[in-house]
């Protein structure tokens, strides 16, 4: 079976409008987090299956990526019935991760609801073991990292989580040189 590189790939790439769905909100009357992850995996998939990774690409060649690391930007609620589309965006790649940022935008006002950084890993599934991406998907992988390298890189990207550390009053005193 012959296998073709794209032409090309859209920067950022995005996805199918999603609507958030009625039992997905919790009782905040907002979108549960873990639903937020439901529309970035359906996203992922969407867009890398235009490389060639998608369920096909599993069943015939018995391979497939999954998510080996993410970290979440919450930054604005999502209601019943919103509508959203997700943006995502090759940030890297090498023989065996593919490295993404993604966004949850409202389809209609365009505000960012959410942010996703992620790694994923290319894994046999027969040995479940990571392993090189095959030439083609290498290929198409190459052609969609270009076409995003000409992209801004996101604010957030490589954002560390934790809480930073607080002078108490009497080393907030000590550091501005105010003696009491």
């Amino acid at each position: 079976m012959e296998r073709k590189t794209p032409v090309f790939f859209f920067a950022p790439f995005v996805s199918s409008t999603m609507r958030v769905e009625p039992n997905w909100i919790d009782y905040n009357g907002h979108l549960n987090m873990a639903f937020y992850h439901v529309m970035f995996d359906r996203a992922s998939d969407e867009a890398l299956g235009l490389v060639g990774l998608g369920r096909e690409y599993m069943e015939e060649r018995k391979a497939s990526f999954f998510a080996a690391e993410t970290h979440a930007l919450y930054r604005r609620e999502l209601m019943a019935r919103d509508p959203a589309r997700v943006t995502l965006q090759l940030v890297d790649c090498d023989e065996k991760r593919i490295h993404c940022y993604m966004e949850i935008r409202h389809a209609e006002e365009g505000w960012v609801a959410a942010s996703l950084e992620a790694l994923f890993l290319h894994v046999d599934m027969t040995t479940r073991k990571v392993c090189p991406f095959p030439d083609d998907i290498a290929a198409n992988l190459a052609v969609m990292k270009a076409a995003h390298a000409r992209l801004a890189k996101p604010q957030s990207l490589g954002r560390i989580i934790g809480i930073p550390a607080r002078l108490g009053k009497h080393e907030a005193l000590l550091a501005s040189g105010t003696r009491h």
